[in-house]
């Protein structure tokens, strides 16, 4: 992983956040994403990964602190110009929507009065799915759903993608896939992804992680240094034990728990 610096392009400053009036659910919390950068957002259920990708795309507003975009508060950009620079995937996809991959691709552009340069051919050949362009969504493998709405982001053209559990409810393969698309994404064009997760596994092998619990950064930086046995025990409250196999690559072994 290269140590080059990354200008910061969502910074959160002191943010806390409720959803009631007796506390704060997410308290003084001060990261950020740097241009390029691929983060895993790591933490048991209910640690607060969904509240803070939903703080950093602007659909939650803090009570206290600020959330700045490319140096700017977020708060001073429209709905539209805040969409051509971040874009939001939560962790339920409405697939019943009577829409077809290229329709609902096409939806990527409403932030745009005058269209960009990519089209959404391009943005279906980029995901692998120029071939299913006329499907419609509940016909497709959840694999598949999952490529259609990254190729819509594609389109809509944000530099920083927040995903919400992108990797739920789909099998080992499709997870595996996405995983391998998007680090090509941002390889290839230099976008930015955050992406809430469960699996330590698979945390293992982002360049960054952001463990978290209650609300509050228990750890960031790369994965070696914060999924050590000691920091998962807090977050996730199971005993395991980081290991290497044989070319060297680390791994999660559960320690008297199965």
């Amino acid at each position: 992983m290269s140590s080059a610096y990354k200008p910061a392009i969502l910074e959160f400053d002191c943010i806390s956040f409720s959803y009631a009036r007796n506390g704060s659910f997410i308290d003084d919390l001060s990261c950020s994403v740097g241009e390029g950068e691929f983060i895993g957002l790591l933490g048991a259920n209910g640690s607060g990964k969904s509240t803070i990708l939903k703080l950093g795309s602007g659909i939650l507003k803090p009570s206290s602190g600020e959330l700045r975009l490319w140096g700017k508060p977020i708060r001073t950009y429209s709905n539209k110009d805040r969409a051509k620079l971040i874009c939001y995937l939560p962790q339920t996809l409405d697939i019943r929507v009577p829409f077809s991959v290229r329709e609902l691709v096409r939806m990527g552009l409403y932030p745009y009065d005058i269209p960009p340069a990519m089209t959404v051919d391009d943005a279906l050949d980029m995901v692998g799915l120029r071939d299913k362009a006329d499907a419609y969504l509940p016909d497709l493998s959840g694999g598949e759903r999952r490529r259609t709405f990254i190729a819509m982001t594609l389109l809509q053209g944000a530099g920083l993608l927040l995903l919400d559990e992108p990797l739920a409810n789909l099998d080992i393969r499709y997870q595996i896939e996405l995983v391998l698309l998007l680090r090509r994404l941002k390889e290839q064009r230099n976008i930015s992804v955050v992406m809430a997760l469960h699996d330590i596994n698979i945390a293992l092998q982002f360049e960054k992680v952001i463990l978290i619990k209650n609300g509050q950064i228990l750890g960031s930086g790369g994965p070696e240094a914060v999924l050590t046995d000691e920091m998962l025990k807090k977050s996730f409250d199971v005993s395991v034990e980081v290991k290497r196999s044989v070319d060297g690559r680390p791994y999660v072994a559960y320690k008297n728990n199965l």
